[in-house]
Protein backbone atom coordinates (compact mmCIF):
# COMPACT_ATOMS: atom_id res chain seq x y z
CA UNK A 1 0.00 0.00 0.00
CA UNK A 2 2.91 2.40 0.97
CA UNK A 3 4.84 1.68 -2.32
CA UNK A 4 1.15 2.39 -4.41
CA UNK A 5 1.13 5.07 -2.34
CA UNK A 6 4.27 6.82 -3.35
CA UNK A 7 4.58 5.66 -6.97
CA UNK A 8 1.03 8.02 -7.24
CA UNK A 9 2.71 10.63 -5.28
CA UNK A 10 5.32 10.54 -8.14
CA UNK A 11 2.75 10.37 -10.97
CA UNK A 12 0.96 13.28 -9.55
CA UNK A 13 4.29 15.33 -9.31
CA UNK A 14 4.52 14.44 -12.51
CA UNK A 15 1.81 14.96 -14.46
CA UNK A 16 2.02 18.74 -12.46
CA UNK A 17 5.70 18.88 -14.04
CA UNK A 18 4.47 18.26 -17.28
CA UNK A 19 1.77 21.26 -17.18
CA UNK A 20 4.43 23.70 -16.37
CA UNK A 21 7.16 22.14 -19.32
CA UNK A 22 6.90 25.45 -21.81
CA UNK A 23 7.94 28.63 -20.06
CA UNK A 24 8.03 31.14 -22.49
CA UNK A 25 5.02 29.80 -24.12
CA UNK A 26 2.12 30.83 -22.15
CA UNK A 27 -0.26 28.30 -22.46
CA UNK A 28 -4.25 29.08 -22.15
CA UNK A 29 -6.21 25.90 -21.37
CA UNK A 30 -9.70 27.12 -20.55
CA UNK A 31 -8.89 29.73 -18.19
CA UNK A 32 -11.85 31.84 -16.70
CA UNK A 33 -11.88 35.62 -16.47
CA UNK A 34 -11.86 37.03 -12.87
CA UNK A 35 -14.31 40.21 -12.09
CA UNK A 36 -12.40 43.36 -11.31
CA UNK A 37 -14.12 46.81 -10.54
CA UNK A 38 -16.43 47.40 -13.78
CA UNK A 39 -14.30 44.85 -15.84
CA UNK A 40 -13.38 41.16 -16.27
CA UNK A 41 -9.83 39.91 -16.91
CA UNK A 42 -7.25 37.17 -17.02
CA UNK A 43 -3.31 37.55 -16.87
CA UNK A 44 -2.38 36.01 -19.47
CA UNK A 45 1.14 36.45 -18.62
CA UNK A 46 4.10 38.60 -17.42
CA UNK A 47 7.91 38.53 -18.81
CA UNK A 48 11.23 41.17 -18.55
CA UNK A 49 11.67 41.68 -22.13
CA UNK A 50 14.49 43.71 -24.14
CA UNK A 51 14.15 46.06 -26.97
CA UNK A 52 14.39 44.80 -30.67
CA UNK A 53 17.91 45.44 -31.91
CA UNK A 54 17.00 47.62 -35.52
CA UNK A 55 20.26 47.03 -36.72
CA UNK A 56 19.52 42.88 -37.17
CA UNK A 57 16.70 41.11 -38.35
CA UNK A 58 17.43 37.83 -36.60
CA UNK A 59 17.20 39.45 -33.16
CA UNK A 60 13.73 40.67 -33.01
CA UNK A 61 12.02 40.67 -29.32
CA UNK A 62 7.94 40.30 -29.20
CA UNK A 63 4.97 38.74 -28.11
CA UNK A 64 3.37 36.57 -30.48
CA UNK A 65 -0.80 35.09 -30.29
CA UNK A 66 -1.32 32.11 -31.86
CA UNK A 67 -4.96 29.79 -31.69
CA UNK A 68 -6.06 32.19 -29.00
CA UNK A 69 -9.24 31.57 -28.96
CA UNK A 70 -12.40 32.98 -26.26
CA UNK A 71 -15.34 30.92 -25.76
CA UNK A 72 -18.94 32.28 -24.35
CA UNK A 73 -21.58 30.36 -22.83
CA UNK A 74 -25.22 29.61 -25.39
CA UNK A 75 -27.05 31.55 -23.27
CA UNK A 76 -24.97 34.68 -23.78
CA UNK A 77 -24.57 33.85 -27.33
CA UNK A 78 -28.24 33.72 -28.01
CA UNK A 79 -29.13 37.20 -26.55
CA UNK A 80 -27.93 37.95 -29.91
CA UNK A 81 -29.02 38.41 -33.62
CA UNK A 82 -28.17 35.86 -36.27
CA UNK A 83 -27.43 38.68 -38.48
CA UNK A 84 -25.65 41.13 -35.84
CA UNK A 85 -21.45 41.62 -37.40
CA UNK A 86 -20.17 42.91 -33.99
CA UNK A 87 -21.74 40.88 -30.34
CA UNK A 88 -19.49 40.46 -27.90
CA UNK A 89 -15.61 42.12 -27.87
CA UNK A 90 -12.57 40.73 -25.58
CA UNK A 91 -9.44 43.29 -25.57
CA UNK A 92 -5.57 42.27 -25.37
CA UNK A 93 -4.17 44.76 -23.14
CA UNK A 94 0.16 44.55 -23.27
CA UNK A 95 1.20 47.08 -20.71
CA UNK A 96 5.15 48.06 -19.46
CA UNK A 97 4.94 48.31 -15.76
CA UNK A 98 5.53 51.88 -16.11
CA UNK A 99 2.66 52.79 -17.44
CA UNK A 100 0.42 50.94 -15.26
CA UNK A 101 -1.50 53.97 -14.49
CA UNK A 102 -2.41 54.43 -17.84
CA UNK A 103 -4.86 51.93 -17.71
CA UNK A 104 -8.38 53.06 -15.63
CA UNK A 105 -10.05 55.96 -15.61
CA UNK A 106 -7.76 56.87 -12.88
CA UNK A 107 -6.60 59.85 -15.13
CA UNK A 108 -10.43 61.06 -15.62
CA UNK A 109 -10.67 61.23 -11.91
CA UNK A 110 -12.66 57.72 -11.95
CA UNK A 111 -12.85 54.45 -10.43
CA UNK A 112 -13.66 52.49 -13.41
CA UNK A 113 -11.26 50.27 -16.00
CA UNK A 114 -13.89 50.10 -18.50
CA UNK A 115 -16.01 52.97 -19.75
CA UNK A 116 -18.99 54.35 -18.79
CA UNK A 117 -22.16 55.56 -21.01
CA UNK A 118 -20.91 58.79 -19.06
CA UNK A 119 -17.31 59.22 -19.66
CA UNK A 120 -18.38 58.45 -23.50
CA UNK A 121 -20.82 61.41 -23.51
CA UNK A 122 -17.14 63.50 -22.35
CA UNK A 123 -15.40 61.70 -25.62
CA UNK A 124 -13.36 60.66 -23.49
CA UNK A 125 -13.06 56.96 -24.50
CA UNK A 126 -15.60 54.66 -26.17
CA UNK A 127 -18.37 52.47 -23.98
CA UNK A 128 -17.52 48.70 -23.63
CA UNK A 129 -13.61 49.11 -24.30
CA UNK A 130 -10.74 49.10 -21.57
CA UNK A 131 -10.26 52.64 -20.66
CA UNK A 132 -6.49 53.70 -21.75
CA UNK A 133 -4.20 57.00 -21.88
CA UNK A 134 -2.18 56.55 -24.40
CA UNK A 135 1.44 57.14 -23.89
CA UNK A 136 2.35 61.01 -25.06
CA UNK A 137 6.34 59.43 -26.07
CA UNK A 138 4.57 56.06 -28.10
CA UNK A 139 1.03 56.64 -28.87
CA UNK A 140 0.47 53.29 -29.79
CA UNK A 141 1.22 52.01 -26.09
CA UNK A 142 -0.06 50.40 -24.07
CA UNK A 143 -0.91 48.04 -26.45
CA UNK A 144 -4.92 47.00 -27.35
CA UNK A 145 -5.86 44.12 -29.70
CA UNK A 146 -9.07 43.86 -30.14
CA UNK A 147 -11.63 40.49 -31.08
CA UNK A 148 -15.14 40.67 -31.98
CA UNK A 149 -17.61 37.76 -31.14
CA UNK A 150 -20.15 37.85 -34.59
CA UNK A 151 -23.78 36.90 -34.61
CA UNK A 152 -24.17 34.10 -32.36
CA UNK A 153 -21.24 32.33 -32.39
CA UNK A 154 -20.10 30.63 -29.15
CA UNK A 155 -16.47 31.23 -30.38
CA UNK A 156 -14.21 33.99 -31.65
CA UNK A 157 -10.54 33.81 -32.54
CA UNK A 158 -7.62 36.37 -32.91
CA UNK A 159 -6.04 36.97 -35.34
CA UNK A 160 -2.31 35.58 -35.19
CA UNK A 161 0.15 38.53 -35.41
CA UNK A 162 2.98 39.60 -33.66
CA UNK A 163 3.34 42.45 -31.26
CA UNK A 164 6.88 43.82 -31.43
CA UNK A 165 8.71 45.05 -28.54
CA UNK A 166 10.88 48.43 -28.99
CA UNK A 167 11.23 49.43 -25.29
CA UNK A 168 13.17 47.33 -22.74
CA UNK A 169 10.54 47.03 -19.46
CA UNK A 170 8.59 44.19 -17.71
CA UNK A 171 5.54 43.66 -19.68
CA UNK A 172 2.02 42.33 -18.61
CA UNK A 173 -0.43 40.79 -20.57
CA UNK A 174 -4.50 40.81 -19.69
CA UNK A 175 -7.41 39.62 -21.78
CA UNK A 176 -10.12 41.85 -20.62
CA UNK A 177 -13.81 42.30 -21.53
CA UNK A 178 -16.81 44.54 -19.92
CA UNK A 179 -19.84 43.46 -21.23
CA UNK A 180 -21.55 41.24 -18.38
CA UNK A 181 -23.22 39.50 -20.56
CA UNK A 182 -19.89 37.60 -21.63
CA UNK A 183 -19.51 36.75 -18.40
CA UNK A 184 -18.44 32.52 -18.01
CA UNK A 185 -16.20 33.40 -21.32
CA UNK A 186 -13.47 30.73 -21.41
CA UNK A 187 -9.47 31.16 -23.36
CA UNK A 188 -7.61 28.54 -24.87
CA UNK A 189 -4.36 28.72 -27.36
CA UNK A 190 -1.15 30.20 -26.40
CA UNK A 191 1.06 33.10 -26.49
CA UNK A 192 5.07 32.84 -27.24
CA UNK A 193 7.33 35.50 -25.96
CA UNK A 194 10.93 36.14 -27.20
CA UNK A 195 13.86 38.07 -26.35
CA UNK A 196 16.18 39.66 -28.69
CA UNK A 197 18.90 36.64 -27.89
CA UNK A 198 16.53 34.07 -27.48
CA UNK A 199 13.62 33.03 -25.40
CA UNK A 200 14.48 33.55 -22.31
CA UNK A 201 13.09 35.49 -19.76
CA UNK A 202 14.67 38.45 -18.91
CA UNK A 203 14.93 37.52 -15.37
CA UNK A 204 16.42 34.37 -16.86
CA UNK A 205 18.62 34.99 -19.52
CA UNK A 206 21.17 36.18 -17.01
CA UNK A 207 20.84 32.80 -15.39
CA UNK A 208 22.56 30.68 -18.74
CA UNK A 209 25.89 32.85 -18.84
CA UNK A 210 26.31 32.62 -15.19
CA UNK A 211 26.01 28.70 -15.30
CA UNK A 212 28.54 28.97 -17.40
CA UNK A 213 30.81 30.44 -15.63
CA UNK A 214 29.82 27.91 -12.58
CA UNK A 215 30.58 25.08 -14.97
CA UNK A 216 34.28 26.42 -15.19
CA UNK A 217 34.96 27.24 -11.80
CA UNK A 218 33.81 23.86 -10.32
CA UNK A 219 36.11 22.41 -13.50
CA UNK A 220 38.70 24.09 -11.94
CA UNK A 221 38.48 23.30 -9.14
CA UNK A 222 37.80 19.94 -9.60
CA UNK A 223 41.09 20.04 -12.04
CA UNK A 224 43.35 21.28 -8.91
CA UNK A 225 41.40 18.93 -6.45
CA UNK A 226 42.41 15.92 -8.79
CA UNK A 227 45.94 16.60 -9.38
CA UNK A 228 46.76 16.74 -5.92
CA UNK A 229 44.29 13.77 -5.46
CA UNK A 230 46.63 12.30 -7.47
CA UNK A 231 50.13 13.33 -6.06
CA UNK A 232 48.91 12.06 -2.64
CA UNK A 233 47.17 8.97 -3.84
CA UNK A 234 48.52 6.54 -1.08
CA UNK A 235 47.88 8.91 1.64
CA UNK A 236 43.83 9.40 0.62
CA UNK A 237 41.44 9.18 3.21
CA UNK A 238 37.80 8.27 2.67
CA UNK A 239 36.55 11.77 3.42
CA UNK A 240 38.52 12.83 0.13
CA UNK A 241 36.07 9.99 -1.71
CA UNK A 242 32.70 12.32 -0.62
CA UNK A 243 34.58 15.55 -1.24
CA UNK A 244 35.09 14.38 -5.04
CA UNK A 245 32.09 13.25 -5.38
CA UNK A 246 30.55 16.37 -4.37
CA UNK A 247 32.95 18.51 -6.39
CA UNK A 248 31.94 15.96 -9.69
CA UNK A 249 27.88 16.50 -8.76
CA UNK A 250 28.67 20.31 -8.58
CA UNK A 251 30.25 20.11 -12.08
CA UNK A 252 27.69 18.16 -13.51
CA UNK A 253 24.95 20.13 -11.85
CA UNK A 254 25.49 23.38 -13.21
CA UNK A 255 26.73 21.70 -16.87
CA UNK A 256 23.28 20.26 -16.92
CA UNK A 257 21.80 23.17 -15.67
CA UNK A 258 23.73 25.47 -18.68
CA UNK A 259 22.42 23.36 -21.29
CA UNK A 260 19.02 23.15 -20.24
CA UNK A 261 18.92 26.96 -20.39
CA UNK A 262 20.59 27.09 -23.80
CA UNK A 263 17.63 24.76 -25.02
CA UNK A 264 14.98 26.81 -23.55
CA UNK A 265 17.22 29.80 -24.95
CA UNK A 266 17.23 28.65 -28.63
CA UNK A 267 13.53 26.53 -28.75
CA UNK A 268 11.43 28.70 -25.81
CA UNK A 269 10.65 24.97 -24.84
CA UNK A 270 12.00 22.78 -21.54
CA UNK A 271 12.59 19.21 -22.43
CA UNK A 272 11.32 17.08 -19.83
CA UNK A 273 14.61 14.57 -19.79
CA UNK A 274 17.15 17.50 -19.57
CA UNK A 275 15.25 19.06 -16.95
CA UNK A 276 14.96 15.99 -15.11
CA UNK A 277 18.04 15.09 -15.47
CA UNK A 278 19.38 18.24 -13.89
CA UNK A 279 16.68 18.20 -11.24
CA UNK A 280 17.90 14.94 -9.51
CA UNK A 281 21.43 16.19 -9.75
CA UNK A 282 20.44 19.36 -7.81
CA UNK A 283 18.97 17.08 -5.30
CA UNK A 284 21.62 14.02 -5.16
CA UNK A 285 24.00 17.10 -4.38
CA UNK A 286 22.16 19.11 -1.63
CA UNK A 287 21.56 15.51 -0.10
CA UNK A 288 25.50 14.55 -0.33
CA UNK A 289 26.54 18.25 0.37
CA UNK A 290 24.63 18.08 3.81
CA UNK A 291 25.80 14.46 4.60
CA UNK A 292 29.40 15.93 3.95
CA UNK A 293 29.22 18.28 6.62
CA UNK A 294 27.38 16.02 8.65
CA UNK A 295 30.26 13.68 9.05
CA UNK A 296 32.70 16.63 9.07
CA UNK A 297 31.46 18.15 11.84
CA UNK A 298 31.15 14.92 13.80
CA UNK A 299 35.06 14.26 13.56
CA UNK A 300 34.79 11.27 10.50
CA UNK A 301 38.42 10.47 9.64
CA UNK A 302 39.44 12.97 12.38
CA UNK A 303 38.08 12.05 15.87
CA UNK A 304 36.46 8.92 14.98
CA UNK A 305 38.02 6.03 12.12
CA UNK A 306 33.88 5.30 11.34
CA UNK A 307 30.82 6.74 11.86
CA UNK A 308 29.66 3.65 14.13
CA UNK A 309 26.16 2.98 14.63
CA UNK A 310 24.84 6.53 14.03
CA UNK A 311 25.73 5.47 9.93
CA UNK A 312 22.45 4.07 9.53
CA UNK A 313 20.49 7.51 10.98
CA UNK A 314 22.56 9.28 8.90
CA UNK A 315 21.93 7.29 5.79
CA UNK A 316 18.10 7.42 6.63
CA UNK A 317 18.11 11.36 7.07
CA UNK A 318 20.10 11.40 3.73
CA UNK A 319 17.37 9.56 1.88
CA UNK A 320 14.56 10.88 3.00
CA UNK A 321 15.88 14.11 2.62
CA UNK A 322 16.33 13.30 -1.08
CA UNK A 323 13.04 12.41 -2.03
CA UNK A 324 11.36 15.78 -0.30
CA UNK A 325 14.04 17.54 -2.32
CA UNK A 326 13.31 15.76 -5.39
CA UNK A 327 9.78 16.37 -5.13
CA UNK A 328 9.99 19.54 -4.61
CA UNK A 329 12.22 20.70 -6.96
CA UNK A 330 10.25 18.84 -9.56
CA UNK A 331 7.43 21.14 -8.92
CA UNK A 332 9.22 24.23 -8.75
CA UNK A 333 11.04 23.74 -12.18
CA UNK A 334 8.86 21.79 -14.08
CA UNK A 335 5.32 23.18 -12.85
CA UNK A 336 4.54 26.66 -11.70
CA UNK A 337 4.86 26.82 -8.11
CA UNK A 338 2.79 29.95 -7.65
CA UNK A 339 -0.70 28.53 -9.05
CA UNK A 340 -0.84 26.36 -5.90
CA UNK A 341 -3.01 27.16 -3.06
CA UNK A 342 -1.21 28.43 0.81
CA UNK A 343 -1.75 24.80 1.92
CA UNK A 344 -0.35 23.04 -1.08
CA UNK A 345 2.94 25.11 -0.78
CA UNK A 346 3.59 24.22 2.83
CA UNK A 347 2.35 20.27 2.21
CA UNK A 348 5.93 20.67 -0.21
CA UNK A 349 8.11 22.89 1.78
CA UNK A 350 7.48 22.01 5.07
CA UNK A 351 9.50 18.51 5.01
CA UNK A 352 12.24 19.99 3.26
CA UNK A 353 12.48 22.97 5.88
CA UNK A 354 12.06 20.49 8.80
CA UNK A 355 14.77 18.29 7.17
CA UNK A 356 16.92 21.07 6.91
CA UNK A 357 16.54 22.31 10.07
CA UNK A 358 17.52 18.79 11.87
CA UNK A 359 20.68 18.74 9.82
CA UNK A 360 22.02 22.42 10.79
CA UNK A 361 21.13 21.12 14.60
CA UNK A 362 22.67 17.69 14.67
CA UNK A 363 25.57 19.53 12.52
CA UNK A 364 26.28 22.18 14.92
CA UNK A 365 25.84 19.89 17.99
CA UNK A 366 28.38 17.04 16.30
CA UNK A 367 30.81 20.23 15.53
CA UNK A 368 30.39 21.61 19.22
CA UNK A 369 31.37 18.03 20.55
CA UNK A 370 34.37 17.07 18.29
CA UNK A 371 35.51 20.63 19.30
CA UNK A 372 35.50 19.63 22.94
CA UNK A 373 36.81 16.41 22.27
CA UNK A 374 40.04 17.82 20.55
CA UNK A 375 40.57 20.77 23.31
CA UNK A 376 40.11 17.91 26.08
CA UNK A 377 43.12 16.04 24.30
CA UNK A 378 45.18 19.10 23.25
CA UNK A 379 45.02 17.60 19.81
CA UNK A 380 46.42 21.19 18.51
CA UNK A 381 46.48 20.74 14.67
CA UNK A 382 43.00 19.18 14.46
CA UNK A 383 41.80 21.67 16.98
CA UNK A 384 42.95 24.42 14.67
CA UNK A 385 41.58 22.45 11.64
CA UNK A 386 38.40 22.03 12.92
CA UNK A 387 38.07 26.44 14.31
CA UNK A 388 39.22 27.31 11.23
CA UNK A 389 36.27 25.69 9.96
CA UNK A 390 34.01 26.62 12.05
CA UNK A 391 34.49 30.18 12.27
CA UNK A 392 34.29 30.08 8.07
CA UNK A 393 30.45 28.56 9.05
CA UNK A 394 30.19 31.22 11.21
CA UNK A 395 31.34 33.91 8.32
CA UNK A 396 28.96 32.62 6.16
CA UNK A 397 26.03 33.37 8.50
CA UNK A 398 27.17 36.89 8.69
CA UNK A 399 27.28 37.48 4.98
CA UNK A 400 24.00 35.44 4.87
CA UNK A 401 22.37 37.85 7.54
CA UNK A 402 23.11 40.45 5.53
CA UNK A 403 22.66 39.55 1.86
CA UNK A 404 18.94 38.53 3.38
CA UNK A 405 19.14 42.13 4.96
CA UNK A 406 19.22 43.24 1.16
CA UNK A 407 17.20 40.76 -0.47
CA UNK A 408 14.24 41.96 2.27
CA UNK A 409 14.75 45.37 1.22
CA UNK A 410 15.23 44.52 -2.67
CA UNK A 411 11.28 42.00 -2.53
CA UNK A 412 9.81 45.61 -0.18
CA UNK A 413 10.94 48.09 -2.50
CA UNK A 414 10.20 45.57 -6.03
CA UNK A 415 6.95 44.44 -5.50
CA UNK A 416 6.10 44.62 -9.26
CA UNK A 417 9.59 43.59 -10.39
CA UNK A 418 10.16 46.21 -11.87
CA UNK A 419 14.06 45.94 -11.08
CA UNK A 420 13.96 42.42 -12.67
CA UNK A 421 17.37 43.05 -15.17
CA UNK A 422 19.01 42.64 -11.41
CA UNK A 423 16.61 40.25 -9.74
CA UNK A 424 19.51 37.05 -11.04
CA UNK A 425 22.01 38.44 -8.78
CA UNK A 426 20.13 37.24 -5.60
CA UNK A 427 19.87 33.87 -6.46
CA UNK A 428 23.52 33.60 -8.12
CA UNK A 429 24.98 34.58 -5.10
CA UNK A 430 23.89 31.55 -3.03
CA UNK A 431 25.51 29.70 -5.50
CA UNK A 432 28.62 31.66 -5.56
CA UNK A 433 28.69 31.44 -1.51
CA UNK A 434 28.13 27.61 -1.75
CA UNK A 435 30.44 27.32 -4.00
CA UNK A 436 33.29 29.15 -1.39
CA UNK A 437 31.93 27.22 1.41
CA UNK A 438 33.33 23.92 -0.49
CA UNK A 439 36.07 25.26 -2.00
CA UNK A 440 37.36 26.19 1.94
CA UNK A 441 36.89 22.61 2.47
CA UNK A 442 38.30 21.44 -0.16
CA UNK A 443 41.67 23.92 0.86
CA UNK A 444 41.52 22.63 4.87
CA UNK A 445 40.82 18.88 4.15
CA UNK A 446 43.36 19.18 0.73
CA UNK A 447 45.10 15.87 0.06
CA UNK A 448 48.61 15.50 2.31
CA UNK A 449 51.35 13.28 1.98
CA UNK A 450 51.84 13.83 5.43
CA UNK A 451 47.76 13.65 6.60
CA UNK A 452 48.68 13.13 10.64
CA UNK A 453 47.44 16.92 11.02
CA UNK A 454 43.78 15.76 10.30
CA UNK A 455 43.85 12.08 10.12
CA UNK A 456 42.50 10.00 12.60
CA UNK A 457 45.20 8.12 15.12
CA UNK A 458 44.60 6.37 18.19
CA UNK A 459 45.79 9.28 20.48
CA UNK A 460 42.11 10.94 19.85
CA UNK A 461 40.25 7.81 19.71
CA UNK A 462 37.09 7.48 21.24
CA UNK A 463 34.20 5.56 21.27
CA UNK A 464 31.68 6.09 18.71
CA UNK A 465 29.09 8.61 20.00
CA UNK A 466 25.46 7.57 18.72
CA UNK A 467 24.13 10.86 18.01
CA UNK A 468 20.95 9.89 17.10
CA UNK A 469 17.78 12.05 15.70
CA UNK A 470 16.87 12.71 19.24
CA UNK A 471 17.06 16.42 17.56
CA UNK A 472 14.40 16.04 15.81
CA UNK A 473 11.82 17.19 17.87
CA UNK A 474 13.67 20.24 18.63
CA UNK A 475 14.52 21.23 14.67
CA UNK A 476 11.32 22.81 14.57
CA UNK A 477 12.52 25.85 17.04
CA UNK A 478 13.42 29.31 15.92
CA UNK A 479 17.20 28.55 16.66
CA UNK A 480 17.08 25.62 13.76
CA UNK A 481 14.80 27.78 11.47
CA UNK A 482 16.97 31.04 11.91
CA UNK A 483 20.80 29.25 10.88
CA UNK A 484 18.88 26.60 8.11
CA UNK A 485 18.33 29.96 6.42
CA UNK A 486 22.00 30.64 6.13
CA UNK A 487 24.36 27.35 6.14
CA UNK A 488 22.41 25.99 3.63
CA UNK A 489 21.55 29.24 1.12
CA UNK A 490 20.04 27.42 -1.51
CA UNK A 491 16.69 26.98 0.38
CA UNK A 492 16.69 30.31 2.18
CA UNK A 493 14.05 31.72 -0.89
CA UNK A 494 12.01 28.49 -0.56
CA UNK A 495 10.51 28.98 2.88
CA UNK A 496 8.89 32.17 1.74
CA UNK A 497 6.02 32.13 -1.05
CA UNK A 498 5.46 32.79 -3.62
CA UNK A 499 8.45 30.99 -4.23
CA UNK A 500 10.91 31.72 -7.10
CA UNK A 501 11.12 30.18 -10.77
CA UNK A 502 14.66 30.66 -10.95
CA UNK A 503 17.17 28.10 -8.78
CA UNK A 504 19.72 28.65 -6.31
CA UNK A 505 22.43 25.34 -5.28
CA UNK A 506 24.01 23.82 -2.78
CA UNK A 507 27.83 23.60 -2.87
Amino acid sequence: MQRRRGLAALAVLLALAALGADASVHEYSGGGFAPRANSFFFHGGSEGLYASDPSSNTSASFIRFDSVTFRRTQESAGRHEAMQQKTGLVEAIIVEIQDRSKIGGSYLHSDAICCTPELDKEKSCKVGEVIIQPNPDNPDWPKRVQTFFSGRDEEASMVTQVVSINKTGMYYLYFMFCDPQLNGLKITGRTVWRNPQGYLPGKMAPMMTFYGFMSLAYLVLGLLWFLQFVRCWKDILQLHYHITAVIALGMCEMAFWYFEYANFNSTGNRPMAITLWAVTFTAVKKTISRLLLLVVSMGYGVVRPTLGGVTSKVGALGVVYFIASEGLELVENLGNINDFSGKTRLFLVLPVAILDATFIIWIFSSLSRTLEKLQLRRSMAKLELYRKFTNSLALSVLISIAWIGYELYFNATDPLSELWRRAWIIPAFWNVLSYVLLAIICILWSPSRNPTGFAYSEDTADEADEEGLSLVGSAVKGTGDIVNMHVFPEDKLKYRFPLHSWQAYDF
